[in-house]
């Protein structure tokens, strides 16, 4: 395989464009703004992501997914959770059905209730088949993918061979990938960890301790492996790259966005005015929205997503949340 077209020009696209770009593939990218197809293009930069970063002559832009997807044998959707559907279904007339299919997004669609991988799976059917998709994620934030900081994922799909292809091709010195069978659960993973990182955020901004954190990225776990066991996952996969690991790096990383949305709230800010200055999508906001939709459905318990649910949509002040997370019935706790 020598050419990948990805769908997305934001910033972790960009960053798997120079690990692709230097392992030796043509990348194509798309992007919506003619002006940052004729940065990159011409600067070798994109003008709004990683701006430090010089991509590779092996990458260019493009605006149009005619052109970008033309003889693609890997196609690489690194849009945010809420935007996949309707952009798989401008992608899907130019497909040939022998691509390998891959998602880097990291959330829950409302309403459906569908991880990225399943909602690729509705909309290319007739095309693509199920097994030709997947999905590449863990702890991984572009800023150090990009500048060839040891980073390590997982690739998982809905067939191993699918799965090795994609380990093989994204798989460097510095970008090691591993093979994860449980697609539902790495894609669960992935997805909750950003609720528990506005709840990290939270707590660090108004200034709660270190305990406060360290109990929510525990129990945090715990409403990730909840939801995934609900919905077919392994337990194991939540000790992985990406349950653990994702969840450790995204609650404690300055580069992690979904944190930074927390911090700010917990420093009294609206969630409007940070999400207003923001120039990159903050998955988790979104998530909490769909997740507490489907605890409420599911009748299934989860404390936290709740509380970042009162705080982001109800208005509830972070220091009532916590107090009425500390005040819950006594309980054992337990590991699943």
């Amino acid at each position: 395989m020598n050419k990948v077209s990805i769908i997305g020009a934001g910033s972790f696209g960009t960053a798997l464009s120079v690990v692709l770009g230097h392992g030796g593939f043509k990348v194509k990218m798309w992007a919506r703004e003619k002006s940052v197809v004729e940065k990159i293009n011409s600067d070798r930069r994109n003008p709004d992501y990683i701006t430090d970063v010089e991509l590779p002559d092996s990458v260019s832009a493009t605006e149009s997914l005619e052109e970008c997807l033309e003889s693609a044998e890997i196609v690489l959707f690194a849009t945010p959770t809420h935007a996949l559907r309707s952009v798989a279904l401008n992608v899907k007339p130019f497909l040939t059905g022998k691509e390998i299919i891959v998602t880097v997004s990291k959330g829950i669609e409302k309403d459906t209730f569908m991880t990225p991988t399943q909602i690729l799976v509705s909309v290319l059917d007739g095309v693509v088949l199920e097994d030709q998709i997947g999905v590449l994620s863990g702890p991984s934030h572009a800023e150090e993918v990009s500048k060839f900081k040891p980073t390590t994922v997982v690739a998982a799909a809905y067939s191993k061979r699918v799965a090795r292809i994609i380990q093989e091709a994204f798989m460097t010195p510095m970008f090691r990938v591993y093979l994860n069978q449980d697609i539902i659960g790495v894609e669960i993973g992935a997805a909750l960890k950003n609720i528990m990182a506005i709840a990290a955020g939270i707590a660090d901004g108004a200034e709660m301790g270190d305990n406060a954190i360290a109990a929510l990225i525990t129990r945090g776990l715990h409403e990730m492996k909840r939801m995934g066991l609900a919905m077919g996952a392994s337990q194991d996969t939540f000790a992985g790259l990406t349950g653990l690991g994702d969840l450790i790096v995204t609650c404690t990383s300055e580069h992690s966005r979904n944190r930074y949305v927390g911090y700010n709230i917990g420093k009294g800010k609206k969630l409007d005015e940070i999400i207003t200055g923001m120039n990159m999508v903050a998955e988790g906001v979104k998530t909490t929205d769909s997740v507490n939709q489907w605890a409420e459905k599911q009748n299934i318990e989860m404390p936290i997503t709740n509380a970042v649910h009162k705080v982001l949509f109800e208005n509830m002040d972070p220091a009532d949340a916590l107090i009425e997370l500390m005040t819950r019935n006594p309980k054992e706790e337990k590991m699943i």
